[in-house]
C-alpha cells in the first residue's frame, strides 16, 4: 500500500519534532521539513538557529538527521538542507566595542 505525501509529512515532521529537533536544540538549532519530493524521495529542510551557518551541519544533516530518516521512513532517500535565509552569522556579534591593538 503506497502512502500519500500528506502522511510522509506527517511522519518526518513527527521524527524532526521529537527526536531531531531536541537534539540539535542543545546547541540552539532547529530543523524545518519544507517539504517532500515524492518522485526522487528527498526530503528539502531549512536549518534555522545555531544551525544556520554552522560549520558542522552539513555532517548533522548527513550522518544524523538523513540517516534517521531513511531507517524510519522508507520513502526517504536523502535530504537536502539549506541555511535559514533571515539568520545572520551564529557566530559573529557586533557588541559595538572599538577594539585595538596591544601595541597602540
Amino acid at each position: 500500500m503506497e502512502r500519500t505525501k500528506e502522511q510522509i509529512l506527517e511522519n518526518i515532521n513527527d521524527i524532526l519534532e521529537n527526536q531531531i529537533n531536541p537534539a540539535v536544540a542543545g546547541h540552539g538549532g532547529m530543523i524545518q521539513l519544507n517539504d517532500f519530493d515524492m518522485e526522487s524521495g528527498i526530503a528539502m529542510v531549512l536549518l534555522q538557529g545555531g544551525c544556520s551557518g554552522c560549520a558542522s551541519s552539513s555532517i548533522t544533516l548527513k550522518m544524523g538527521v538523513e540517516n534517521m530518516l531513511k531507517h524510519y521512513i522508507p520513502e526517504v532517500n536523502g535530504v537536502d538542507g539549506m541555511d535559514d535565509p533571515n539568520f545572520n552569522n551564529p557566530y559573529y556579534v557586533d557588541d559595538g566595542f572599538d577594539y585595538h591593538s596591544w601595541d597602540d
